[in-house]
Order: structure tokens, then sequence, then C-alpha cells
């Protein structure tokens, strides 16, 4: 039985509490929040302890914790749960700060601990299989992928303010999905963007409507595009194309009963938000941890992984922020 920790009681420690009451192998032992009622209510729920965050990693009785808190405080929960030797699943982005994210790798690595960088879209199950057949070469030589994310309404300013932009916070996940799907680093970022759909997201700085074009150093080519509106529900669509034949993912819809009439056919509105269009790829996320720890697997998103998105969502900054086009190393 893996003892799981968690860390920051809002509605992703929701989330995740609910994926591990679920499974077998593992259990909620303890959870923590700034907000002790949020703990204790969140405790209850799972029949866990509420505790503050210094005692849970600290527990000896915790062997994993995951870290669902504000990103500003994952640099200090990382160095403090690898030294106290546990399992680390961590929310995106890891940090804001490439280089502070390498020092949470060189603390993870000198304790030895586990550590998976929490990009569940890559357990989705549709998109899962995407990079299954992709693996299988089914459609070939991948030649251009296209992603599309797009939220029902953008958040509060205030949780802008904090977000490190569109492009570290929303489209960070397509930015690791093209990596998964590419099968090659981009080596190129061109980005452009706008605030289209809350003048106060562009006062402060962001955008809220944002394309990318990433090129891989064989030629291979990845288009996102990304908007904080839609009017049609929460759209989250895929399409690899290759060298033998195409991959798509559509959005998943409220039910799959289509009507047809005088006026043609319709079929039911995309699902509202990312925690219903998600809850499978949460689960399998939780579960590949679990197992991984247990079995003393190599866990995959890595660290390494969530640094990688991390460059290139700052690379994508840049590029908008000066009109010209981003080279990685």
């Amino acid at each position: 039985m893996l003892n799981v920790g968690i860390l920051g009681c809002g509605r992703i420690g929701r989330v995740h509490a609910a994926s591990l009451a679920a499974m077998e192998g593992a259990r909620v032992a303890a959870v923590a929040d700034a907000m002790p009622e949020a703990a204790q209510a969140l405790a209850e729920s799972c029949g866990a302890r509420a505790m503050d965050a210094e005692a849970l990693i600290a527990d000896a009785g915790v062997d994993a914790v995951v870290i669902g808190t504000p990103t500003h405080t994952h640099y200090d929960l990382i160095h403090a749960a690898a030294r106290a030797g546990k399992a680390i699943l961590c929310e995106k982005p890891v940090d804001l700060s490439a280089e502070r994210i390498r020092a949470c790798m060189a603390a993870v690595e000198a304790a030895g601990v586990p550590f998976m960088t929490a990009f569940n879209r890559r357990f989705d199950p549709n998109f899962a299989a995407i990079g299954a057949r992709i693996a299988a070469d089914e459609i070939g030589a991948v030649e251009m992928v296209t992603i599309l994310s797009r939220d029902p309404s953008p958040p509060p300013p205030a949780y802008i303010e904090g977000s490190g932009g569109i492009f570290r916070d929303m489209m960070i996940h397509d930015l690791d999905m093209a990596r998964f799907l590419l099968g090659e680093e981009p080596v190129t970022v061109y980005a452009v963007g706008a605030a289209l759909v809350d003048p106060e997201i562009g006062a402060m700085g962001d955008a809220d409507t944002a394309a990318v074009t990433l090129t891989t150093a064989s030629g291979r080519i990845c288009q996102i595009s990304n908007s904080r509106r839609a009017s049609y529900g929460y759209d989250q669509r895929i399409e690899v194309h290759g060298a033998k034949a195409m991959l798509r993912a559509d959005n998943m819809l409220r039910d799959t009963v289509e009507m047809a009439g005088p006026q043609g056919f319709t079929r039911a509105p995309a699902q509202d938000f990312f925690l219903e269009r998600y809850a499978a790829a949460y689960a399998a996320e939780m579960r590949h941890f679990v197992d991984c720890v247990a079995q003393g697997r190599e866990i995959s998103p890595s660290l390494a992984d969530g640094l990688r998105a991390q460059l290139l969502a700052d690379a994508a900054d840049l590029s908008w922020r000066e009109g010209r086009m981003v080279r990685l190393d």
C-alpha cells in the first residue's frame, strides 16, 4: 500500500484524491493546505489526516507526495520532499524559471527519488492511442502535427497575474504534447499573440489568443492554436499527418446522440471543462505514478520533460514579445 500525501486541497488536489480513492494499492494518508478548512474537508472525505505541509513531508508514514499547490510554492516543496526521500508527483508548470527547475532536478537526482511531471494529457485514452499508433508506424514518418486548445472562458485577472502568461500556463500542455507526438525535439519556435477576449488581460501584458509554429531538425512541423474563449465548450483536438496516413482525435461531446432534420445533422456540444474532459487521463496518470513508484519503474513524463516544455514556453513568450523566430540549442 502506497501512502500518499496531497499538498494543496483545491480543485486539482480533490481530483487526485478521488483518483487514489478509486484504485487499489494506494491511499490518501494525509493532506495539507494553506487554508485549514480546505484540508479538513478533504481529509474527512477520504479518511486522511489533515496536517501542515512541513509535518506531512516529514511524516514517516507518507511514502509519496502530490504537489497541487500554486506554482510559486513548488520549488521549496520539491526540495523538502526530496530531502525527506518522498516520491513526487508535481503539477505543471514545475516552476516559472527554467533555472529553478534545473535546481529542482539537481535536488531530486541527489536524493534519488522518483519524480513525475503531471502532463496528464499524455494519458488521455485518445491522445495516448495516437501516440501508440505513431510508434507502431501506422501513418509512417510524422510530417505535421496540429493541436487546438481553447478554453470556454478566461480565468479571473488574479489568476492571470501569477500564471506566467498564456504560453507557460495554458500552452505548456500543448508544447509537451507536441514533443510527445513529433518524435523529435523542436529546434525553432515562432509565436504570435493578441488580447482579443479580455482587454484586461492585454493590459496585464499577456495574450489570451495565441498561435505557435515549431519545427524540428528534420523539418517536421507542429502548429498550436490557443484561445481563452470558446463559445461552444472545451475545445481539444489533435491531428497528426504522416507519410502514409493521418490520425485525428476530435472533441469529447456531452453525449453521442446525433439528430437529423430539415436543417441538417446536429450533435451535442463539447464537454464543458477540463476536469470533465480529462477525467480518465487524471485517473490513468495517477495509476502510472503509483505503479511506477511501487514497482521501481521509470516514470514518464519526467522532471526533464517538465524542463523541456518550460524552455519551449519561454521561447514562445520571447518570440511573441520580440516578433521573431527563436532558435533553441
